[in-house]
């Protein structure tokens, strides 16, 4: 009985847990095989452990050219769909017009809507109007689709502001560029930072858009979708691994200094 009440009072936090050691099972596969030396060309069969691919991590042609590329391609969409979506959602949030329903209706849009009918709807466009279809196009394929999801995690940011700080701020002789700088955008801000990291990981991580808007640039995911047909190096397991690496310290320095910053105001 007392293993029973324990896994009772325990059962979220063991479900959880579970979920989340199955969400993280395919990067432990990836990291574990990017130290595989195989005898073939496909990655898929443990033969012997190196550090040949992590010594020598662009040593396949054209892969950190194409990584290169969606780096390129992320960082701007990253900026493009921030900024905008960050006035959009203030627009949607504080301010009262005509077709403001219709908009809050379209926004989600492109996130309800299969990945493969925006392709072929941005292919279609570009076509129609002689675009050439390359990093261009692509940049302008990816701001689109990550524009919906900024504009979701700022406004619900700040539907969750209190409007009373601003206006104390005004009371306070504050001017607009005041009050937006020193009080509104430090609240906003991590709904900001959640947007612009969801949208730089959504364009990175790109395919089927990308691949109907490329023309001949060969971003990361679409070297890795063609090298997958001839055989797949080690080198590919090396970037995802560092790519993981890199986001999980991200978050834990992200949860270190929020928590200082916590520990200050108490």
């Amino acid at each position: 009985m007392t293993v029973v009440n324990w896994l009772k009072r325990n059962l979220v936090v063991i479900a959880g847990l579970l979920t989340l050691a199955y969400l993280l099972l395919p990067n432990v596969v990836v990291t574990i095989f990017s130290f595989n030396k195989p005898k073939g060309r496909f990655n898929y069969e443990w033969q012997e452990f190196s550090t040949a691919a992590w010594k020598d991590p662009c040593g396949v042609s054209d892969m950190c050219g194409s990584l290169s590329v969606s780096l390129q391609i992320a960082f701007w969409a990253t900026i493009g769909a921030t900024l905008l979506g960050t006035l959009i959602a203030f627009a949607l949030v504080r301010y009262r017009f005509r077709a403001r329903g219709a908009v809050n209706s379209l926004i989600f849009l492109p996130m309800a809507m299969p990945e493969v009918v925006m392709a072929a709807s941005l292919l279609t466009l570009f076509l129609n109007l002689g675009a050439q279809l390359g990093f261009w196009t692509i940049l302008i394929a990816h701001i689109m689709f990550c524009l919906s999801f900024v504009v979701t995690a700022v406004k619900a940011r700040v539907m969750s502001m209190d409007p009373r700080l601003e206006q104390a701020a005004q009371d306070l002789y504050a001017g607009p560029v005041q009050t937006f700088v020193r009080v509104t955008l430090p609240i906003a801000a991590p709904g900001i930072a959640a947007g612009a990291l969801l949208a730089f990981a959504l364009s990175f991580d790109d395919f089927i858009i990308t691949n109907f808007n490329a023309g001949s640039t060969v971003t990361f995911p679409m070297f890795v979708w063609g090298s997958a047909q001839r055989g797949t190096p080690v080198q590919i397991n090396v970037i995802g691994t560092a790519m993981f690496i890199i986001a999980v310290l991200f978050v834990l320095v992200s949860m270190a200094i929020s928590n200082r910053r916590t520990k200050q105001k108490a």
